[in-house]
């Protein structure tokens, strides 16, 4: 670990003015970005966390935060009343959609950065990325493509507001972001942005990992990678608690 990396360590929580550095080229750069910690362990305990995003910035600008991931693929059908009954009709399957999704930033206001920008980098709802095949393309799957973002609000996997990153002695700043009990598991990416004038002169992306740990892990990788075993072992189960609790319902 360099010794600049360990100096933000130390300031993070404590938001000292400056910063010492003994490194010329990372001390040079526009922005440094980290996590305080890159594996989450999903447990089966596990209530959620809150991870700590933070660094130091050369000079004004504004600081966003964009944390997205993993791809997924989800089928949204729409309901219609049919002779008094809630039937599936229409459905559009969307591609690479992000399973979580939160921005931050320090601007209290709308961000400085052309449509463009703002869409390369998924900054807002308005601007994520995701796709439909080629058969359901359309304007009517854009009534689709808004009812998955409502549904990924209603869950807690989007923000629909901007989170605030805070910013202290001009250079330092550190943003918490909550990740919820029923996140799924994956690969997430930490985009940390320093935005002046109108553009992006600086980035740093950090991977995150959110993974399945003890034994409900175990019991997880058994079934996706032995599901004929799991699914004899299931039965097997089934069928001893079902002798033993019809022997003691007996007994009694």
């Amino acid at each position: 670990m360099t010794r600049a990396r360990t100096t933000l360590l130390a300031l993070a929580a404590g938001f000292v003015a400056t910063i010492v550095t003994t490194d010329p080229v990372r001390a040079s750069e526009p922005l440094i970005a980290d996590v305080d910690h890159h594996l989450v362990a999903v447990t089966a305990g596990f209530t959620g966390t809150e991870l700590l995003v933070f660094g130091s910035v050369q000079g004004a600008g504004e600081v966003v935060i964009v944390v997205h991931g993993p791809k997924e693929e989800i089928a949204v059908r729409r309901k219609d009343r049919v002779a008094g009954i809630w039937i599936n009709q229409e459905s559009v399957s969307f591609e690479g959609v992000p399973a979580f999704y939160h921005v931050a930033t320090t601007a209290f206001g709308p961000i400085d950065l052309p449509g463009s920008a703002l869409r390369r980098h998924q900054i807002g709802v308005d601007n994520l990325r995701f796709r439909t095949a080629e058969a359901e393309d359309g304007p009517g799957s854009v009534l689709f493509a808004q009812a998955l973002v409502r549904n990924k609000i209603n869950i807690g996997h989007y923000s629909a507001q901007f989170g605030r990153v805070e910013r202290r002695g001009g250079r330092l700043f550190r943003s918490a972001i909550l990740i919820p009990a029923n996140v799924p598991v994956g690969t997430y990416t930490i985009e940390t942005l320093l935005v002046q004038n109108g553009q992006v002169v600086g980035a740093q992306t950090t991977p995150l990992f959110v993974n399945k740990e003890g034994f409900g892990a175990q019991v997880f990788r058994m079934a996706h990678l032995h599901a004929l075993l799991y699914g004899i072992a299931a039965i097997l189960i089934a069928a001893v608690a079902g002798f033993v609790a019809n022997w003691v319902f007996r007994k009694l």
